[in-house]
């Protein structure tokens, strides 16, 4: 190290002749010679400073970078190579931090389950989330009240609350495409109105009708600044003068006050006869006796609204690109339509989607194949060893498993990387954990070691799962009522893996003809 020190010192005495034009081209070659020292030194000094009992390293050339560019353009095709490498447990660094990932279904168990004295979520997502979702909430807290905070939003995830849900799901996206249609007419484009509608339904039921009322173009403008916190950049630097940084926390204090304002009408003129989520979070108390503020309530409002509208309007857009890629699986969902319901004109409901074997069955393929998220981390907070071997992740590392790893591996699913529904058919998956019910009956085995987990596992795993799968079972039943699809030119897009959530790369424009 002492060596690089005494090549920069060099190389800044050297940028002071660069006033004298000729001693330009060797002050030139000279910076260049070294330049390629520093990265030649720094390449030893990887393998020097490796404890023999860490998880083996991915060489990188740019310092403090590290492997992110690779990483950032396609991070299954980097993990694959590196997993011939390295085997199932390798660190990789990235934007000064080092990452341990670990895949396979031994590596999602370890990381779901790891122990909260060893690894910390907090930690990992505070910096993203904090200033998006607001303080004292999600990974702003001790990890015991985000327990707490799951149980305050669980009453708005009942089945009771899901047959309610239906129909206003169905009306919100009917409203949305008779709009869509006039104004596009044929072609449109899928992932905007995805992500429209999502907000819409997701406001319109869970958030209450004062929420909804307040969807307008200048509120989705507020959620596009705030949106733009959820970016890479924000992950690695909570706060930068930047005015997307900016515009996020102008955004933030606006859909705070939004939520406010509701709460305080609603307290002023003693409404108690709701039964939305905001309600029921405007009467929590910990079970210490900490009261949930109503500031609390409005941030928690904020973080279900942002957490689940990525996954699932990408999701929705990726369930239907692969339904226009493949048109007799549409007549074969209105068929099925048909059947359970006796008609296609039949209003849908809760209990009856319960029945529909073939829509859950595209939900699932979809959300195997194209998961939003490809890594979930936890921060190391004391060493800890992967099981099975000799390898200690040190602290201040970054353990990341990938479920999408297993998802499309050949030794879980043949002809793995292709959309075939009629895999779900007849399958017993292997419970290791807990037993889940997600309102459609058990969709995805509990336990960690499942090689399928687009919701994730263990204490951490999605809470809006349910919602998520009431919302898009009743978006894409009602599309493919209305609309014939196909897919453009284009073909099927690719992923964008440069985004926070993995969406289809854009434009996704999509051809649609209206049913009779």
């Amino acid at each position: 190290m002492a060596i690089i020190v005494q090549v920069v010192q060099g190389l800044q005495s050297l940028a002071g002749h660069l006033t004298n034009p000729a001693n330009l081209t060797q002050i030139l070659s000279t910076l260049a010679i070294g330049i390629a020292v520093i990265l030649i030194l720094t390449q030893i000094a990887q393998r020097v400073n490796i404890d023999k009992n860490a998880p083996p390293e991915v060489p990188y050339w740019i310092p403090y970078l590290g492997s992110a560019i690779q990483f950032s353009v396609n991070p299954l095709k980097f993990y694959a190579e590196n997993r011939e490498k390295y085997g199932d447990v390798f660190t990789y660094t990235m934007v000064g931090r080092k990452f341990t990932v670990c895949l396979g279904t031994e590596g999602n168990n370890f990381v779901f389950n790891a122990k909260l004295a060893d690894v910390s979520a907090e930690e990992s997502y505070k910096p993203l989330t904090t200033p998006v979702f607001g303080k004292g909430v999600v990974y702003d807290c001790p990890n015991h009240m985000l327990m707490e905070q799951k149980k305050f939003v669980k009453w708005g995830m009942s089945n009771d609350a899901f047959r309610a849900y239906v129909p206003e799901i169905e009306e919100e996206t009917r409203n949305y495409f008779q709009r869509w249609n006039n104004k596009v007419g044929g072609r449109g484009d899928l992932f905007t109105a995805m992500g429209e509608l999502i907000i819409n339904t997701a406001s319109r039921t869970l958030m209450g009708p004062e929420i909804r009322a307040l969807m307008d173009e200048s509120v989705a403008q507020v959620y596009h600044d705030l949106d733009d916190g959820f970016q890479p950049i924000n992950m690695f630097f909570e706060w930068l003068p930047l005015p997307s940084y900016f515009r996020r926390d102008k955004a933030h204090l606006k859909m705070r006050n939004i939520f406010k304002k509701v709460i305080e009408e609603r307290r002023a003129n003693n409404v108690t006869d709701k039964t939305d989520m905001l309600q029921s979070l405007m009467n929590q108390t910990y079970k210490d006796g900490t009261p949930f503020t109503d500031v609390d309530a409005c941030h928690l409002m904020i973080a279900l609204l942002m957490a689940g509208q990525h996954t699932s309007s990408t999701t929705a857009t990726w369930a239907l690109l692969f339904l226009a890629e493949n048109p007799d699986l549409i007549k074969d969902l209105l068929e099925e339509q048909k059947s359970v319901l006796g008609s296609v004109d039949a209003p849908l409901n809760f209990d009856a989607m319960k029945n529909m074997t073939l829509l859950d069955n595209v939900i699932r393929e979809t959300l195997r194949l194209r998961p939003p998220i490809i890594m979930i981390l936890r921060k190391v907070i004391r060493p800890i060893t992967f099981p099975g071997t000799d390898y200690v992740i040190p602290k201040g590392n970054y353990i990341a498993a990938s479920p999408i790893a297993t998802q499309v591996d050949e030794r879980f699913y043949k002809n793995a990387k292709a959309f075939e529904p009629s895999r779900w058919e007849n399958i017993v998956e292997e419970e290791t954990g807990e037993s889940v019910d997600y309102g459609f009956g058990k969709i995805a085995g509990g336990g960690a070691r499942n090689p399928n987990l687009p919701f994730g596992a263990g204490r951490h795993r999605c809470i809006g799962e349910t919602f998520a799968y009431v919302q898009l079972k009743t978006v894409i039943s009602t599309f493919v009522r209305m609309y014939d699809l196909s897919l453009t030119e284009r073909g099927m897009p690719g992923s964008d893996f440069t985004k926070m959530f993995v969406q289809p790369v854009l434009p996704v424009e999509i051809n649609y003809k209206p049913r009779n």
